[in-house]
């Protein structure tokens, strides 16, 4: 797992669970020396149960792996496949669940676009404490999918691999219409989280930003079809619902945990997504530039 912070833990920690193995990579030493200490503490709201699981800072005396999942944040993507190219092989296959539009293209410049699987992801984590992750993933699906659009034996063996680890997985033959599915779940929550302060459940029960967030997506509906992507749902208020339903009540969204650790968020992929799409595509995207802005304003003052 190459990311292992809030998701990368909630999804290497359920396929562990299951008896794969695997080994959680992060920067975040506390967490490391915690889950190599006594397992990694899985909380999904109900049961609370702990995971045998490796942890390292790097690629040291780690063998070659079948299979590696990034879910760094998407501004890291080169410098992490690049510190982890002594454990990707000729056959080692890469599989990108991160956020936002162009990771994929960022890793296959690197290894080759062969090597390469796609996917986007429902599931929610946050670490509450080295070694402790909170997590959803009932109802909460991910989509994984070849870039060429063919069903290959090892996408499938993947989905088996995920669905026996308990998290309901599709296999699309259109990836790219899936990422932007995805991206409008990003867009229906990330700056307004970050920017309001407010985890999922408070947002989800403000009418005011409820109807901004809709026409957040709408927005960038409008811009996948002007860019002739073929868009599967149609109701701007479906991502909207689909951002935070079977989550906790205080979950919060990437953004806003970025924003409250003071780091960089993600806003460049997803509403920078939108924007840079409505350019190429002839269409304004208002209410996703003044997003874009003001969260990168924050950003700078929070960083200096």
């Amino acid at each position: 797992m190459i990311g292992a912070g809030s998701l990368g833990s909630a999804i290497g920690g359920s396929l562990a669970a299951n008896g794969n193995d695997l080994v959680l990579v992060t920067r975040n030493r506390a967490h490391v020396d915690a889950i190599n200490a006594g397992g990694l503490v899985m909380n999904d709201g109900e049961v609370t149960r702990s995971i045998g699981v490796c942890a390292a800072t790097g690629y040291d005396d780690l063998p070659r792996a079948d299979l590696a999942i990034v879910l760094v944040k998407s501004f890291d993507t080169q410098a992490a496949i690049e510190a982890a190219l002594p454990v990707l092989g000729p056959d080692s296959t890469v599989l990108t669940l991160q956020n936002g539009v162009g990771c994929e293209e960022i890793i296959a410049d690197l290894i080759g676009r062969e090597r390469v699987v796609a996917g986007r992801t429902f599931i929610g984590g946050r670490i509450t404490a080295p070694g402790v992750v909170e997590f959803g993933v009932v109802g909460r699906r991910t989509t994984i999918g070849e870039l060429d659009g063919s069903m290959t034996p090892r996408i499938k063996q993947i989905a088996d691999m995920f669905e026996l680890a308990g998290m309901a997985v599709d296999v699309s033959s259109d990836i790219v219409v899936m990422m932007w599915e995805k991206l409008f779940v990003n867009v229906a929550t990330g700056a307004w989280s970050a920017l309001t302060g407010l985890p999922y459940g408070e947002l989800s029960v403000h009418p005011e930003v409820a109807a901004m967030a809709i026409a957040t997506v709408a927005e960038a509906m409008n811009v996948a079809r002007g860019l002739g992507i073929g868009i599967l749902t149609t109701d701007p208020e479906v991502p909207w619902r689909r951002a935070w339903e079977g989550l906790p009540y205080g979950f919060k969204a990437s953004m806003l945990q970025s924003i409250e650790k003071g780091s960089q968020t993600e806003v460049d992929v997803m509403h920078g997504a939108v924007c840079r799409g409505g350019i190429a595509a002839g269409v304004s995207t208002p209410i996703n530039d003044t997003l874009l802005a003001a969260v990168k304003g924050l950003e700078r003052r929070l960083n200096g």
